[in-house]
């Protein structure tokens, strides 16, 4: 199991309804891609982190190992906008402005991305498909998307697996034997992923396979109190970069 889905399964908000949190989550998103970026992404940033390390309970390490990543291409997006290419400076010049552009950018991405991790790291998936059908989407897409996603471990298991047995074959002490080793290993994923896949369609056929996964999903009920706290929130952050954008900017 990967971190983030770990720690989805041990949140505090775990038994919350995925309704509950998405309205808080994807909230702050909106407001981050839509609001001013100074102050407004700069406030659902601090107030993203606040609510994951406070409320949520999200672990910072954890957390940060998850979001370093996106926060990567967040940076390598925003440099382009630090330079220009052609004009009468020459072939490569600073840009006019570059820098509160990348700035700017930098700010709503790194924001956005804080509302996508809250929703992931307080909603684990195997609560949240089952309920898309429920939503309206076809029953043998969300299918699909689970088998896909529960047998995504199997296969990161068998792979490290096989890292830890070529390692122990010292399969790793050169450059040709590195080589030789990862050609061997994505060799040895495809083949036990098409097996498993085989075993899965003939398993599910023995057992009247009829076109739908039915799936134990826990009870769990829209809570009121707690949506309109989120919304109060998010119109609170709405409301108060408004009225600092005049003095800020």
């Amino acid at each position: 199991m990967l971190p983030i889905d770990a720690a989805a399964h041990s949140s505090r908000w775990r038994r919350r309804h995925p309704v509950d949190k998405a309205v808080l989550g994807f909230g702050l998103t909106v407001l981050a891609i839509s609001l001013p970026p100074w102050p407004g992404a700069a406030l659902v940033l601090v107030t993203a982190l606040a609510v994951l390390l406070g409320p949520a309970g999200v672990p910072g390490r954890g957390l940060w190992r998850a979001y370093r990543v996106p926060l990567g291409f967040c940076v390598t997006g925003a440099l382009p906008l630090l330079v220009q290419v052609g004009g009468p400076g020459g072939f490569l010049t600073a840009a006019e402005g570059g820098p509160v552009r990348a700035g700017e950018l930098l700010l709503r991405t790194s924001a956005a991305t804080l509302g996508v991790l809250l929703f992931a790291f307080t909603t684990p998936m195997s609560d949240l498909l089952p309920r898309l059908v429920r939503a309206g989407v076809p029953a043998p897409v969300v299918d699909v998307a689970l088998v896909t996603y529960r047998m995504s471990f199997l296969l990161l298991d068998s792979v490290r697996r096989v890292r830890q047995a070529q390692a122990a074959r010292l399969g790793h002490t050169g450059r040709a034997a590195a080589w030789r080793s990862l050609g061997g290993l994505g060799a040895t994923a495809f083949v036990r992923a098409f097996d498993r896949a085989a075993r899965l369609q003939s398993g599910l056929a023995g057992r009247g396979y009829d076109g739908t996964l039915r799936v134990l999903v826990p009870e769990a009920r829209v809570s009121v109190r707690f949506t309109a706290a989120s919304v109060a929130l998010l119109a609170a952050l709405a409301g108060l970069t408004l009225v600092l954008e005049g003095p800020l900017s």
